[in-house]
C-alpha cells in the first residue's frame, strides 16, 4: 500500500512511521510519501525516519520520498494522512497572544485560538479534499489537522465519509481507566460520546459489566492518573463521568486563562521556539540521520513533559507522573484504522465520523468522536446513550460554532465571523468578538479580508 503524508515535516511525522516499521503483516504500507510547503522541514524529517529504519533494523521498512508538488504526493496514494498546521506555530503562537489580550482563551483547539485556526485551516482542507477527490478519489482520507471535528466536517463536504478524523485524547484516557480498574484496554468497551477534545467516558465495560462505578468511588484510585488530579474527585463524581482532559478549559476556565496570562511563555510559542531549534539542528548541513533522531528523541520528550503545564498548575498537581507520559497513540489508531479498512479487520475504534443520526440532539451531517466499527467499508458509528443536559448545552453550543466557522470561511464575511467568536461559551461577548477579528485579522494575512 502507498501512503501520503500531508504535512509530512511535521514533528509527530516519526510516530506514524515508527508504527509503520512495526507492521510485518501482509498488505502493509511499502511506500511513504512525505508532503511538505518547506523543503527544510522535509530534509529534517526525512533524516529522522531514515535513522529510525536503520535503529529498527528492518530489512523491508517503507519507501520514503519526498515532494513539494501535492498532486504527485497523491497520485497512486491509498491512504493520505492529512497533518496540515495552516500558518505554522508562528500562526498558533499569535492565536493565544490575541486571545488572552482580550482575557480569554487562545488554546489551539478551544475557544478563542480554535475559532481563528480553523477559520484559517477550513478555506486550504477544502481545496486539499477536492484535489484528493480529483487526484486520487478511491484512497482513505485520515485527518489529524486540528481542529479535527470541524476540518473532518469541512473535508467530509468534498470526501463524504470517505475521510475520517482521528485523536489520541479518547484512547489515552480509555487506556489510563482500563488499566486503574485491573484489565488490558483492549479487553474494555469505552463509552464515550462528544465532539473532538469535547467527550466524556460515560462508562467502561469488562466482560459486559460496567466498571466505572467502582472508579468513581474510589478517590485515590480517581486521583491517581492525569485526568483525575485535573478535575478532582469530587468534581468527577458530580458528573458521573470522567471528561477528555481538554473540559478543563471550560470547567476551570477563569483559572486557566490567569495561568496562561501569568505564564513565560504560551504553549505555542514555546513549541515554535523548540521546533526551531529541533529543524535548525536536524536539517542543518552537518546532521547525520542518526543525530536527526537523537535530536528528535530529545525534543520530542520535552514536548511530553511539558503538555498542558498551566491546567496543572492550576490543579495543583505538579509535574507528569511517568505513567502520563506515554501519548495516547494515534499514531496506532490510524494504523489501526488503516488495516481494518484494507484488510477487512473489523476494529472497533473512536473516531470523528459523520453523526447519522446517532446522537439526536445533532444533524446527519455533524462530525462528532463516538466508538465506531470499523470494516473495508470504513468506519460505522455505534448508537449511544443521549447525553446529560450539561453535555448536551456545551455540544450543541460547540457545534453551532462550528457551523458558524465552516460558514465565515466560505463567505469571506467579517459578520459570519464574529458571530463564530461571539457564540462561542468560552468567549461570551459580542464586543470582545469583534475585538477578536480585528486582532487576528491583523496578525494572519489569510485572514486580513475580516478587517
Amino acid at each position: 500500500m502507498r501512503l501520503t503524508i500531508l504535512g509530512g515535516g511535521g514533528f509527530r511525522v516519526p510516530l506514524v512511521y515508527g508504527a509503520l516499521l512495526g507492521d510485518h503483516a501482509e498488505g502493509r504500507v511499502s511506500h511513504v510519501t512525505l508532503y511538505d510547503e518547506d523543503p527544510g522541514r522535509l530534509t529534517a524529517m526525512a533524516r529522522v525516519l531514515a535513522g529510525q529504519a536503520a535503529a529498527a533494523g528492518v530489512p523491508d521498512a517503507p519507501t520514503v520520498t519526498a515532494t513539494r508538488d501535492l498532486d504527485e504526493a497523491l497520485r497512486g496514494a491509498d491512504f493520505v494522512f492529512s497533518a496540515i498546521r495552516v500558518g505554522g506555530l508562528d500562526g498558533r503562537a499569535a492565536d493565544e497572544r490575541v486571545a488572552l489580550a482580550e482575557g480569554v482563551l487562545g488554546q489551539e483547539t478551544v475557544g478563542a485560538g480554535g475559532v481563528a485556526y480553523g477559520l484559517r485551516t477550513v478555506p486550504v482542507a477544502r481545496e486539499i479534499a477536492r484535489r484528493i477527490a480529483r487526484t486520487a478519489p478511491d484512497a482513505w482520507v485520515i485527518n489529524f489537522t486540528n481542529p479535527a471535528g470541524l476540518v473532518t466536517e469541512a473535508m467530509a463536504e468534498e470526501l463524504g465519509d470517505r475521510v475520517i478524523g482521528i485523536c489520541d485524547s479518547p484512547v489515552g484516557l480509555g487506556r489510563r481507566i482500563a488499566r486503574l480498574l485491573g484489565a488490558r484496554p483492549e479487553d474494555a468497551w469505552i463509552d464515550y460520546v462528544g465532539l473532538n477534545h469535547l467527550g466524556w467516558v460515560r462508562g467502561l465495560r469488562i466482560a459486559g459489566r460496567d466498571e466505572l462505578p467502582r472508579l468513581l468511588a474510589d478517590t485515590e484510585a480517581l486521583e491517581s492518573f492525569e485526568e483525575g488530579r485535573l478535575f478532582g474527585a469530587e468534581w468527577l463524581r458530580s458528573l458521573g463521568a470522567i471528561p477528555n482532559e481538554y473540559l478543563h478549559y471550560y470547567y476551570f476556565n477563569r483559572d486557566t486563562v490567569r495561568a496562561y496570562q501569568e505564564a513565560k511563555q504560551t504553549r505555542g510559542a514555546f513549541l515554535r521556539d523548540q521546533q526551531r531549534s529541533f529543524y535548525a539542528e536536524a536539517g542543518g548541513p552537518g546532521a547525520s540521520a542518526g543525530s536527526a533522531l537523537s535530536a528528535w528523541d530529545r525534543t520530542r520528550a520535552e514536548r511530553e513533559a511539558t503538555y498542558m503545564a498551566e491546567n496543572r498548575e492550576v490543579a495543583g498537581v505538579g509535574e507528569r507522573e511517568e505513567s502520563d507520559l506515554e501519548s495516547g497513540g494515534y499514531e496506532k489508531v490510524a494504523l489501526a484504522l488503516m488495516r481494518a479498512i484494507a484488510r477487512d479487520e473489523r476494529a472497533t475504534l473512536i473516531l470523528n465520523v459523520r453523526n447519522r443520526g446517532t446522537l439526536s440532539v445533532l444533524d446527519a451531517e455533524a462530525v462528532i468522536e463516538v466508538p465506531c466499527l470499523v470494516d473495508a467499508n470504513g468506519a460505522h458509528p455505534v448508537a449511544v446513550a443521549p447525553l446529560p443536559l450539561h453535555a448536551v448545552g456545551l455540544v450543541t453550543s460547540v457545534k453551532a460554532v462550528e457551523r458558524e466557522v465552516l460558514a465565515a470561511a466560505r463567505s469571506g464575511s467579517r459578520t459570519d465571523a464574529v458571530k463564530a467568536f461571539a457564540l462561542h461559551p468560552l468567549v461570551d461577548s459580542v464586543t470582545v468578538a469583534r475585538k477578536l477579528v480585528d486582532g487576528y485579522a491583523a496578525e494572519h494575512p489569510g485572514l486580513a479580508h475580516l478587517r
